[in-house]
């Protein structure tokens, strides 16, 4: 009932109102011919029929006065004289008194008109055009025309209608069965030909579709589709609508161009610096425990700033090979292709996450069989550590922590699942971007929606794990997060 009622209130499309629309003008067009082809055969028709009745009646006229006086008159073979076409009535009134009135039916026999046919035949204005009344019964509808003669008789004459009116009735079902056929016809040869005449439109449209369809993002796009040039002449409303596209299409491509270089700038000024950096800082943290472990006496605060300067050396390094990690994983670089075992590397991952943090609850589901796969076994061990890390830095001690391994024909599919407070749906938008961060995490103490406090942890994971082929998502609701990777098995 719901997806009748979804049908009905659809709009509807343009080919179908145009085809609509043509079958509708032409409908009111032949309903309007039809029409006044009949209102004019009913006059031509009229006006002969009136001619005759005017002959008729000057015949009757001419009888009445040749024939003898009064009701003792010879009778003659028609009540309105020799001559007179069948089924013509006629009433005499010979000084206010009915002297005739009867009509010659169709095999020859006078018949007399009831005094209700009379009265209704002398009802019409006498000396005046003919009028139509209806007789009722056999007779139906009459043209009558009433004449005073110069001695004062009143003569009445009328003709049937029925041979005119079924003229025009048969003229009208002609017309409506031609109008008919012809709208079928036209229905199907407009639809047709509106195909036919959208087809650039369409053409149009799948152009604009595919477009929509391109991952415009991220990374670096071709934006070579455009209308066809056939489909784009401003001189024709549907190639306006083609060049504009087109045009659109350009200046999109031109931004996008910019962005990609842009962003490639940035990227390589990031890889840049990050190379750069190893080299100080590593020299930084070899000073700082040089200083640290020699045998000279130093005062406790000197030794505490010495150990806070090589922890945050340390922490800097981590970043800057997060940093390096994710430039050469943009460059399609250090990624290997090898067999493993990723039930075991699974085990091992949880078994570092439980002795990093033991206020979590850890448990593990793997299938009977172990799950081999090609791919780089240090980094989906670094994908693993960063999703196990990222559930127990973002969640209250207590945390139920669940990792399941499954497969399917082609993939294989990890399941990281925790009964923590879950992630706003605004963050869940940017979690796997670079640098994400937001004011509300999980946890208040970590800060980010990434691993540690630099928002590259699930940037990471989302690089390793595209850059092996698969998928990493996020599903998350109060009491529930689940992040759900799948990678092609023969990756």
């Amino acid at each position: 009932m719901t997806s009748l009622a979804n049908r009905v209130r659809a709009p509807w499309t343009l080919r179908r109102r145009l085809v609509f629309s043509f079958i509708a003008l032409l409908a009111v067009g032949s309903i309007v011919i039809g029409l006044v082809s009949a209102l004019t055969l009913q006059g031509v028709l009229m006006s002969k029929l009136d001619a005759q009745l005017e002959g008729s009646s000057r015949r009757a006229q001419d009888f009445q006065q040749n024939q003898g006086q009064g009701p003792s008159a010879p009778p003659a073979n028609s009540p309105g004289g020799p001559g007179q076409n069948v089924e013509t009535i006629f009433v005499v009134v010979r000084d206010g008194v009915l002297e005739r009135a009867g009509y010659l039916d169709q095999i020859g026999t006078n018949r007399t008109l009831t005094a209700s046919q009379v009265k209704t035949v002398l009802s019409v204005t006498a000396d005046t055009d003919a009028q139509t009344v209806n007789l009722g019964g056999s007779l139906g509808q009459y043209r009558v025309l009433v004449t005073t003669l110069p001695d004062g008789d009143i003569v009445a004459s009328g003709l049937p209608l029925a041979s005119t009116q079924s003229t025009v009735y048969l003229l009208l079902a002609v017309i409506a069965g031609i109008v008919i056929v012809v709208l079928v016809v036209a229905f199907f040869v407009g639809r047709l030909l509106v195909q036919i005449a959208l087809r650039p439109l369409e053409r149009v449209v799948s152009t604009a579709t595919h477009v929509s369809k391109l991952p415009l993002d991220r990374g670096e796009v071709a934006l070579e589709a455009r209308v066809p040039a056939s489909d784009a002449d401003p001189r024709t409303e549907v190639g306006q609508v083609g060049a504009a596209i087109n045009s659109m299409l350009g200046h999109v491509a031109s931004a996008l161009t910019a962005r990609q270089a842009s962003e490639n700038k940035v990227r390589k000024f990031v890889a840049d610096a990050s190379h750069e950096l190893r080299t100080p800082l590593a020299s930084i943290r070899g000073y700082a425990e040089l200083t640290r472990r020699g045998n000279h006496e130093l005062p406790d605060d000197v030794v505490h700033s010495i150990g806070r300067v090589e922890s945050e050396a340390t922490r800097m390094t981590s970043l800057v090979e997060d940093l390096l990690l994710l430039a050469r994983l943009d460059e399609g670089r250090d990624l290997e292709r090898n067999q493993l075992d990723l039930s075991r590397l699974l085990i091992d991952a949880v078994s570092d996450a439980h002795a990093a943090g033991p206020d979590h609850s850890w448990s593990i589901d793997l299938p009977e069989e172990p799950v081999v796969m090609m791919g780089d076994q240090q980094r989906l061990h670094q994908v693993l550590a960063n999703l196990l890390a990222n559930a127990r830095v973002h969640t209250p001690a207590g945390t139920a922590v669940t990792v399941a391994l499954s497969m399917d024909a082609e993939n294989a599919l990890v399941s990281v699942v925790d009964d923590g407070p879950g992630i706003p749906d605004g963050l869940q938008l940017v979690l796997f971007e670079r640098f994400a961060r937001g004011d509300s995490s999980r946890s208040r103490a970590a800060g980010s929606t990434g691993l540690g406090s630099t928002g590259l942890g699930l940037a990471i994971v989302s690089a390793v794990i595209e850059g092996h082929g698969g998928t990493v998502t996020v599903a998350s609701v109060p009491g529930r997060t689940e992040f759900r990777v799948t990678l092609p098995l023969g990756s």
